[in-house]
């Protein structure tokens, strides 16, 4: 299975989402292959210091990630496309309108309650901000890894 997370810059929450399901399908022990890109993406930006910092508490090395527009993507090979928020929804729905039915937020997809669907952009605000951001996003992970 072919999974894609989106956000803006694919620097903060796309980021931390792809590193955050590539290591518990590792240690789950399932065949997932991760993807992450960001709807206005500067393709080989670096990652927030905020951001690796707070997966570096995770366990997790970001530093080595880089930012990937989505029009430089891969995301036609998806099976399924977890967007950070209802606006980046909407988005990839109008530029790839043929992926639609494979295209959800994260929240969505974990069986969130529609009108909480959004996760927060973390960017710009401190480390406080980013672990609230983190803990949504590893909570959206552990409710669909299960039906993964």
């Amino acid at each position: 299975m072919k999974i894609m997370f989106i956000c803006t810059g694919n620097i903060c929450r796309s980021a931390m989402a792809h590193k955050m399901l590539e290591k518990k399908a590792k240690e789950e022990n399932k065949d997932i292959e991760v993807y992450s890109c960001g709807v206005f993406a500067e393709d080989g930006d670096v990652p927030t210091y905020e951001g690796i910092d707070v997966m570096r508490e995770y366990g997790i090395d970001l530093s080595k990630h880089r930012a990937t527009n989505i029009r430089n993507s891969n995301i036609k090979d998806m099976d399924v496309i977890l967007c950070a928020t209802s606006s980046h929804k909407n988005n990839v729905i109008s530029m790839y309108p043929e992926l639609k039915e494979k295209v959800y937020t994260m929240k969505e997809y974990a069986g969130y309650d529609k009108k909480d669907i959004d996760i927060k952009d973390p960017w710009g605000y401190g480390i406080a901000t980013y672990r609230m951001c983190a803990a949504e996003i590893e909570d959206c992970i552990n409710k669909y890894i299960g039906k993964l």
